[in-house]
């Protein structure tokens, strides 16, 4: 599969291929074909029509004057249109920030700002959100509505993109100066282990190596149709999900919001084949009672992460699927692994036998401070079987399946660097996430360590929260930390909270915190202590 993934790989670099040309490729071999299924509404886009409203979006703002390198945010729900709008920036060379459409007040802010963007591409249903924060985002930042638009609803400078995309264009754009393969294509926010959210580089190339990755492993077909329920900001449901409708033309069906007992009426409705999951989603349709749509459907592959290796047997039983595509990896990750035969609670896999070949390895740290252990001549301390390990991935800039292209910040980037760690002068991207090998060479998770932990299938920065709480609060000492729940997926928030006169409400403090965090990273319990340790 690695093999297969870096010849096509080269193939691209040499045809000077980008996702606008890989998808224009599609466009050409079925134009008619669907590509896209809006569940909500049950609207379908030909790849044609997804190619034309993309050409509209291109034309569009290279009238208004973004140009090659620029940035333009776009913070709306799942739906086919923003597939368009950042493919459409794309083949202009604008870069798009795809913002959680959860966030709100500073989060929305710093995500917004700091990838630098010009201008923001809102969903009419969060006019609201964007109103909050109108005065916070300057006055040069250019806003653009789509979709159901309330002129009182929205910034008064806004203005309402449908009607300008329609008078545009949908012939191809102009030729520009072109983009390369390893140029940037958007960014996608991750919390990682370091704090505040930070906006991840997608190069063309990462874009290609996710999708073609997941489409190689696990042997998806043009003619499958996937079933995506999981939000178009982040790499799985964007890249791993959309990506094999842009790049090898398959039909996607985007649902807006995943719903537990509508899920197989979905999956038999649309005739889908492939199903995409996080371990969250798995536990939620098995605690549904039983219904016959559960077996009576075409779906023959379930692709995610975070099976938990308790449910896996009884996920593949109940709802008959024969096989699961488990897999490892951040956006921004060099180090991603997969699972291809269904080994149950494996994420993945790296041959014992020639790990040159996929040089990642897991290396020995010290699990409360995650510092790198190494040995007298300064290189890390490679694992051995039954070891837990950090999971790290040498660096080759040169090499597309084993270059990190990091984050817009610089110094994000670095943290994330270690020098001289399986060789003298050696370069290599730190995962963060500590996981166990055995013999043969499957890798398991263990925990994800720093300073995040995932809750509803959403990584949470505990610095993020502790600073919202504690500027709520008036600068009263926070701390936060995941806590681990019986029988469910990830860890749920615990604060704990300097109150040593007892003043703190908790009602008021829920309702503060409703405005200022989303769902995911609301704490679930709190702890009021005569002081916090800090220590």
């Amino acid at each position: 599969v690695l093999l297969r993934v870096k010849y096509e790989l080269r193939r691209h670099q040499k045809a000077k291929s980008t996702v606008p040309k890989m998808f224009q490729d599609v466009v050409q071999r079925h134009p008619d074909k669907v590509a896209l299924i809006y569940e909500a509404t049950g609207e379908q886009w030909t790849f044609r029509r997804l190619d034309e409203y993309s050409n509209a979006v291109a034309n569009f703002f290279y009238q208004q004057g973004f140009h090659l390198g620029d940035v333009i945010a776009i913070f709306m729900e799942s739906r086919p249109e923003f597939v368009g709008l950042w493919l459409g920036m794309a083949k202009i060379g604008i870069e798009a920030a795809l913002i959680n459409f959860n966030l709100r007040l500073d989060s929305l802010v710093y995500c917004v700002t700091a990838s630098g963007a010009k201008g923001v591409v809102f969903g009419g249903e969060l006019s609201a959100a964007v109103s909050e924060v109108n005065g916070m985002l300057g006055k040069n930042m250019v806003k653009f509505c789509s979709g159901d638009y309330d002129v009182a609803a929205v910034p008064a400078d806004t203005r309402h993109l449908d009607p300008l995309l329609s008078a545009a264009s949908k012939s191809p754009p102009a030729p520009i100066p072109a983009k390369a393969l390893d140029d940037r294509l958007f960014y996608i926010y991750t919390s990682g282990t370091t704090g505040m959210p930070k906006a991840a580089i997608v190069v063309h190339s990462r874009y290609y190596r996710i999708a073609a990755f997941g489409y190689y492993a696990y042997r998806m077909r043009p003619e499958d149709v996937l079933y995506n329920c999981l939000p178009l900001y982040h790499s799985a449901g964007n890249i791993m999900g959309v990506g094999q409708c842009l790049i090898h033309g398959l039909t996607v069906v985007i649902r807006k919001k995943f719903s537990a007992s509508r899920f197989w009426d979905d999956c038999r409705k649309y005739r889908c084949t492939i199903i995409q999951y996080i371990g969250e989603i798995c536990r939620y349709l098995l605690n549904q009672p039983v219904r016959d749509s559960e077996t009576q459907h075409c779906v023959r592959l379930a692709v995610g992460n975070g099976l938990r290796p308790t449910i896996w047997e009884d996920f593949t039983k109940r709802f008959q699927i024969k096989q699961i595509g488990e897999f490892y990896g951040a956006t921004e990750c060099n180090c991603s692994i997969a699972n291809l035969d269904g080994k149950v609670g494996a994420c993945g896999f790296n041959s014992r036998i020639l790990p040159n070949v996929y040089p990642i390895r897991l290396v020995k740290v010290n699990e409360d401070t995650m510092e790198l252990i190494r040995d007298s001549r300064g290189l890390c301390v490679p694992c051995r079987p039954g070891e837990a390990g950090l999971l790290v991935g040498q660096i080759n800039q040169e090499d597309p399946l084993r270059r990190f292209d990091g984050y817009v910040n610089e110094s994000a980037t670095n943290k994330k660097i270690a020098c001289n760690v399986l060789r003298k002068g050696d370069r290599a991207y730190l995962s963060g996430d500590v996981l166990v090998m055995d013999e043969l060479g499957y890798m398991y998770f263990k925990d994800r360590s720093g300073d995040t932990f995932r809750w509803r299938g959403e990584n949470v920065s505990t610095t993020e929260v502790e600073g919202t709480l504690s500027h709520i609060l008036n600068q009263t000492d926070v701390a936060v930390y995941g806590v681990e729940v019986p029988g469910v997926e990830g860890k749920a928030g615990m604060a704990a909270i300097a109150d040593p006169t007892a003043k703190i409400n908790p009602n008021v403090l829920h309702q503060a915190l409703q405005k200022v965090l989303p769902p995911y990273a609301r704490p679930v319990f709190l702890r009021l202590l005569p002081q916090v340790d800090t220590t």
